[in-house]
C-alpha cells in the first residue's frame, strides 16, 4: 500500500467505491438479517467459550506450522531451476484446491486407522494411527494450507531481481549473510500476510472439523454455527457465534496489516532465476525439502485417484454431465467476479491514504470471517418474501463463492501492485500513463503471474465448494460436490468415489490452465 494518498482517477474512484459497497452489502446485510430474525435468547455459555478457545488455538497452530514449513520449501524452489519445476508448482497448489471432504477422504486412506501407514505399523506390532481430534485437524489444515503458503511466499521471492544475488555472489557473501540482507526483509513483508490468510482459513474451516474433529472437545465456531442452524435452527446462538467470529477475524486482520511491511528491491532485468547457491550441501538440502513436499502432497492425491478409478469401473450416475456443466459455469463466473473485484479494490486501496486503505482491506476480510452458512441463511431470509431462493440457487452460489475468495485474491494482488509502483511508478507518472492504458502496458505484463494464480485458485475453489449450494439447490439441480454428497448419503460409495475423481481432475485442470497461462510469458 502506498504510504500516502495518490491521485485517483474518477473512474477508479467510482469503481472502487461501488466494489466496497457491494462487498459490505453482501456480508453485512445477510448477517443483519439473521440478527433481526433471531429472538435474542441465545448465549455463549461455558461450552461456547471452550469452542472459541479451541478455534483460536488450532487456527494459530495450523498457521504457524504451515508457514514455518513453507519458508524453507519456497526458498528451495526459488533458487533451483530443474525440469518439471512448473509441474511441481502446479502440484503444490492441488491440496488447497481440493474439495475438503475429498481431501479428508484421501488423508484417511494414508494416515487413518485403516490407512497405508497404519498397515505398515501393524507389521511391526504397533497400533494404528488415530488422526481424529486436534491431530487430525492440524494434519488436514497443514495439508491444505502449507502448499498455499509456499506459493504465496514464492511469488514474493521471485520478485527479487536476480542482480541482487549475482552481486552477493561476486562479493562472496555467504548464505547466512545473504539471507539476512536480502531474504529476511522479503519475509517480513510477506509472512504476516501468509499467516493471516492461513489463520482465517483454518478459523473458518468446516468440513475438516466435521470429519476429523472427534467430538465436542474439538469443535470450532464454524461447526457450532452449523449445528445451531442445521439441527436446532437456533438463530440467536448462531448470530452470537457469528458476531464473535467476525470480531476475532477483524482483530487478527488488523494485527497482521499493522505488522506487514512492503519491501522494495528496485528493478532489474530478471532474465534468469539462478541464485548462485551451488554447493553440494545446499543442493541436497533443497532437493530433500522439495522431495518431502511432493511426497506429503502426492500420497493422498494418489489414494484419491486409485479409489476413484475403482469407482469408475462400477459406472457413473446419470446426472453427472449436468452436474459437471453446472459446476464449470459456477466456477468460471465466480472466478471472474472475484478477480475483477480484487483488481479494482487493490488499485483503489493502493491510491487511498494508508489508514483508509487498511479499513477497506479489513472490510474485505469480513467475507472470510462471516460464516457462509450465516450468509446463506441471511440471503434466504432477505430474498424469500419476494422470490423463491431456489430459483436463484446458481447465481447466488456463484456470487457468494466469489465474495468468499475475494480476500485471498486481494492478498495476492496488493504486494505485487505495491512492488510495481515502487519500481516503475515514477516513470509511469512522468509520462502520464494512467487508467486502462497503465494497466494494459505496465500492470498486466508484470502482474500476469499473480492474476493467473488467483484466477486458478478462485475457479478451483468454487468448483469444489459445498456450502451455499447445499442450502439453496432444489432436488433437480446439483453441482459435482453436491452430487457426491448425495451419493455418499445414499451409501453409493463407489459412485461417490468416481465423482470425487472427476471433481479433482476438473478442479486441478482449471487451476493449471489459468496458473500456467498466467506464468507463461510473464515477468518473474
Amino acid at each position: 500500500m502506498a504510504s500516502r494518498a495518490q491521485p485517483i482517477d474518477k473512474g477508479l474512484g467510482l469503481a472502487g467505491s461501488a466494489a466496497v459497497l457491494a462487498v459490505a452489502l453482501l456480508v453485512l446485510l445477510p448477517v443483519a438479517a439473521v440478527f433481526l430474525r433471531a429472538d435474542g435468547t441465545g448465549s455463549i455459555g461455558s461450552y461456547g467459550w471452550s469452542v472459541i478457545r479451541f478455534t483460536i488455538f488450532q487456527a494459530a497452530l495450523s498457521a504457524l506450522i504451515s508457514v514455518s514449513l513453507a519458508i524453507p520449501v519456497a526458498r528451495a524452489l526459488a533458487r533451483r531451476q530443474f525440469r518439471g519445476r512448473g509441474f511441481v508448482l502446479s502440484l503444490m497448489g492441488a491440496p488447497f484446491l481440493l474439495p475438503s471432504i475429498v481431501a479428508v477422504f484421501g488423508l484417511l486412506a494414508i494416515w487413518g486407522r485403516s490407512g497405508v501407514f497404519s498397515d505398515i505399523l501393524a507389521r511391526f506390532g504397533l497400533g494404528p494411527l488415530d488422526i481424529y481430534g486436534l491431530t487430525g485437524i492440524l494434519l488436514a489444515h497443514v495439508f491444505f494450507n502449507f502448499p498455499l503458503a509456499v506459493r504465496m511466499i514464492l511469488q514474493a521471492w521471485d520478485g527479487v531481481p536476480v542482480e541482487h544475488f549475482r552481486l552477493a555472489a561476486q562479493l562472496d557473501i555467504g548464505p547466512r549473510a545473504s539471507f539476512r540482507l536480502i531474504e529476511m526483509p522479503l519475509l517480513r513483508g510477506v509472512v504476516p500476510s501468509a499467516l493471516l490468510v492461513v489463520f482465517l482459513l483454518c478459523m473458518t474451516s468446516f468440513a475438516v472439523v466435521l470429519a476429523l474433529g472427534g467430538g465436542p472437545k474439538a469443535t470450532t465456531i464454524e461447526l457450532a454455527i452449523y449445528q445451531a442452524l442445521r439441527f436446532e435452527f437456533d438463530l440467536s446462538t448462531a448470530a452470537i457465534l457469528a458476531l464473535v467470529q467476525l470480531v476475532l477475524c477483524i482483530l487478527v486482520a488488523l494485527l497482521a496489516l499493522k505488522t506487514t511491511r512492503a519491501t522494495s528491491f528496485g528493478g532489474g532485468l530478471s532474465l534468469v532465476q539462478n541464485r548462485w547457491n551451488n554447493s553440494r550441501v545446499l543442493l541436497w538440502q533443497d532437493a530433500g525439502l522439495i522431495l518431502f513436499s511432493l511426497t506429503f502432497v502426492a500420497l493422498p492425491l494418489l489414494a484419491i485417484i486409485l479409489l476413484g478409478v475403482n469407482g469408475l469401473a462400477a459406472g457413473l450416475p446419470n446426472s453427472l454431465f449436468q452436474a459437471f456443466v453446472t459446476s464449470i459455469v459456477i466456477a468460471l463466473t465466480s472466478a471472474t467476479i472475484a478477480v475483477t473485484l480484487a483488481l479494482v479494490l487493490a488499485h483503489f486501496i493502493h491510491h487511498l491514504r494508508a489508514t483508509t486503505g487498511k479499513m477497506v482491506e479489513v472490510l474485505t476480510f469480513l467475507t472470510l470471517a462471516a460464516s457462509p452458512f450465516v450468509i446463506g441463511t441471511g440471503l434466504f431470509i432477505v430474498i424469500n418474501p419476494y422470490i423463491s431462493p431456489f430459483r436463484l440457487a446458481l447465481p447466488i452460489t456463484a456470487l457468494v463463492n466469489a465474495v468468499m475468495i475475494l480476500p485471498l485474491a486481494l492478498r495476492i494482488f496488493l504486494p505485487a501492485l505495491t512492488r510495481i509502483d515502487q519500481n516503475y511508478g515514477q516513470t509511469a507518472k512522468s509520462i502520464d500513463l494512467r487508467g486502462m492504458a497503465r494497466f494494459r502496458i505496465l500492470t498486466w505484463p508484470l502482474m500476469r503471474g499473480e492474476i493467473g494464480f488467483a484466477t486458478g485458485i478462485a475457479a478451483a475453489l468454487s468448483m469444489g465448494d459445498l456450502g451455499v449450494i447445499a442450502l439453496f439447490a432444489p432436488p433437480d439441480i446439483a453441482t459435482l460436490p453436491l452430487l457426491m454428497y448425495r451419493l455418499m448419503g445414499s451409501y453409493q460409495t463407489e459412485a461417490a468415489a468416481a465423482v470425487a475423481l472427476i471433481l479433482v481432475i476438473s478442479s486441478f485442470a482449471l487451476f493449471w490452465v489459468f496458473d500456467n497461462g498466467g506464468r507463461h510469458g510473464s515477468h518473474p
